[in-house]
């Protein structure tokens, strides 16, 4: 079966970077990409003096685009078992990601971690955190700026042991990890002193969900920050893709809330998946 992958793009490099990863991270797979731009004001510096001509020029202009981006991939990206699309909206961007992964069926979003407005001083743009907080439907994969592919060898899986793991979850971790038959390294930090019979437990249903596939149990100290000893730990192991789950309270929570965002310290050096849960 197709997968269906979603690509919002602001037509910035930090986007084209997100394709480029998509397209080689499914090289092997076959793929409907679709490529989504919202022209909501995207150009507006001010609401003032906004008309129906402005708003038709802003639509005309995401068309064209759209057009030479989607020329651009076919040309550069040819892939039998590849489909370009383009999707137009004039809705705001989260709200356009939302209504295409239920029209389309996307099985992932891959997007940039900036677009053209993005402020060094931030480490997400503010439509890249808005859909990492409330895009549940899927998992959405975050590719850093100027990140040139390469195919993920080593992901790292950080977990506190603390919540039960729900199958079809950790099937999608399973399923990227296939992809490349890569090696799940699992993270946990050590804030206590031992497990405790839950966690353990827990640990144990990871070994058995994991036990064909090529994985490993990982600790470190509690030194610093989770996302200092994160970041740590991928240039330790040269891990390739950082996969988190996201939930209430996470790390993820605490990542892409302002201002913490400006000092957590945690700079995405690394594509990284989000993968929500709903409990």
């Amino acid at each position: 079966m197709k997968k269906s992958i979603l690509i919002p793009t602001d037509f910035s490099e930090n986007a084209w970077t997100a394709l480029d990863y998509a397209t080689k991270l499914y090289a092997k797979e076959e793929c409907n990409f679709y490529f989504l731009n919202s022209y909501y004001f995207s150009n507006a510096q001010s609401r003032t003096f906004i008309t129906s001509h402005f708003i038709a020029s802003l639509k005309e202009a995401s068309q064209r685009d759209l057009a030479a981006l989607k020329i651009r991939a076919d040309k550069d990206y040819s892939n039998p078992g590849h489909t370009f699309n383009i999707i137009i909206s004039g809705d705001e961007l989260l709200y356009a990601i939302k209504t295409s992964i239920e029209k389309y069926q996307i099985d992932m979003v891959i997007m940039g971690t900036k677009g053209a407005t993005g402020v060094d001083k931030f480490f997400f743009g503010s439509n890249t955190v808005k859909t990492i907080q409330s895009i549940k439907s899927c998992p959405v994969m975050v590719v850093p700026d100027k990140k040139s592919f390469k195919a993920p060898e080593h992901i790292a899986f950080p977990t506190d042991f603390n919540r039960p793991y729900d199958l079809a979850v950790l099937k999608v971790l399973q399923d990227f990890a296939a992809l490349h038959d890569a090696h799940i390294n699992i993270l946990h930090i050590n804030v206590e002193k031992s497990l405790s019979d839950k966690q353990q437990k827990n640990v144990d249903l990871l070994k058995d969900v994991f036990k064909d596939q090529k994985h490993s149990f990982h600790w470190m100290p509690a030194y610093s920050t989770k996302a200092e000893i994160i970041n740590d730990f991928i240039k330790e192991l040269h891990v390739d893709v950082l996969a988190m789950f996201n939930y209430k309270h996470s790390i993820i929570e605490n990542m892409t809330k302002e201002p913490i965002i400006k000092n957590i310290g945690y700079q995405p050096i690394i594509p990284f998946l989000i993968i929500h849960v709903d409990k």
